[in-house]
C-alpha cells in the first residue's frame, strides 16, 4: 500500500500546538486518535506518521500536511467525508497518494504564513519599507526563539504587507522558519509602522547589532497559509468539505458578531 498524505486545516486556538504532548490536546494527537479509532493506522510509529509543520500553540493552519502508511484493508476510510465526521476542530480538505519516500516536511519547497494585524494607526509606507529589509538570506537571531544548535540563518523569499479595511495581512514566504520567527518579524514591521522602530534599526539587528530581541506578536492571528510541493496534488470533493465549511462559517459569524459588538462600544465611548 502506498503512503497517503492529508491536507488539513485547523483552528489553533483549540489546541496546545501541533506536536503531541502528554496531558494536553494537540492537532497531531487529534488526527492520530481518529485514524486509530477507524483502524486506518495501528500506531504512529508503524504507520510512519509525519507532519509538515509543528505550529505553535494558538497558531492555525489553512494548509498543513500529514502523511502515513495506512492499514491496507482500511485505506478506503481515509477520505475527507469520513474523517471530518469524526474529527473536532480539524478538517481534512484534501488527500493524495504519495511515494513511499515522501516526507511532508522535507519535501516542502516553500511555506507561506499569513498574519492578520489590526490597524492601530500604522504608517503603511513605513511598514512596507521595513518589510523589504527581511527579504533575502539573513541571520535571524534577533527575530527568533532559537533552539540549541539551530542555525539562525534563513532565507525569506518574499514578504508583503496587504492593506485591508481595518487590518493588514502580512504574508511571509520561505523554505523554512525558526521558532517564533514570523511572529517576531510581524512585530518589527508593526513597530516600524507605529514609529517605534526604523528600517535602519531592523537592518542593524539583521547584521547582528542588537541588545534586545524583538518579542513575538500573539499567535492567535497567525495561520500557515500554504505549502508548495513538486508533483503532489491534493484531491477533495464537495461532500467532504461540507462539514468544514459549516463549522468554519459558525466560527466566522461568531467572531464577526463579537467584533461588531465591541466596535459599537468603541464608537460610543
Amino acid at each position: 500500500m502506498e503512503k497517503l498524505a492529508l491536507r488539513i486545516a485547523y483552528d489553533g486556538t483549540a489546541f496546545y500546538g501541533f506536536q503531541r504532548q502528554p496531558g494536553v490536546r494537540t492537532v497531531e494527537g487529534e488526527v492520530i486518535r481518529v485514524l486509530q479509532k477507524l483502524g486506518i493506522i495501528r500506531d504512529s510509529i508503524t504507520s510512519e506518521f509525519k507532519g509538515a509543520s509543528r505550529t505553535d500553540r494558538g497558531v492555525s493552519a489553512f494548509f498543513n500536511v500529514v502523511s502515513f502508511v495506512p492499514v491496507s484493508e482500511k485505506a478506503h476510510l481515509a477520505t475527507p467525508k469520513i474523517l471530518n465526521h469524526h474529527l473536532k476542530d480539524v478538517w481534512v480538505v484534501g488527500f493524495s497518494e504519495v511515494p513511499t519516500e515522501f516526507h511532508p516536511r522535507f519535501w516542502a519547497k516553500e511555506k507561506t504564513y499569513r498574519y492578520y494585524l489590526i490597524d492601530r494607526g500604522h504608517d503603511f509606507r513605513e511598514m512596507a519599507r521595513c518589510a523589504k529589509s527581511f527579504i533575502g538570506t539573513h541571520d535571524f537571531l534577533a527575530f527568533a526563539r532559537l533552539e540549541p544548535g539551530r542555525d539562525p540563518v534563513r532565507e525569506v523569499r518574499s514578504i508583503e504587507v496587504i492593506p485591508r479595511q481595518g487590518y493588514y495581512i502580512v504574508e511571509v514566504s520561505g523554505k523554512s522558519f525558526l521558532w517564533e520567527m514570523v511572529r517576531r518579524i510581524v512585530n518589527a514591521i508593526s513597530y516600524c509602522g507605529l514609529g517605534l522602530l526604523s528600517r535602519e534599526d531592523v537592518e542593524r539587528m539583521l547584521s547582528g547589532e542588537f541588545e534586545k530581541k524583538i518579542p513575538p506578536a500573539p499567535p492567535e492571528n497567525l495561520v500557515l497559509w500554504r505549502i508548495e510541493y513538486d508533483g503532489i496534488t491534493f484531491e477533495t470533493d464537495e461532500e467532504g468539505l461540507k462539514k468544514a465549511r459549516n463549522e468554519i462559517f459558525s466560527r466566522y459569524s461568531y467572531a464577526l458578531a463579537r467584533a461588531a459588538l465591541f466596535g459599537d462600544w468603541l464608537i460610543s465611548l
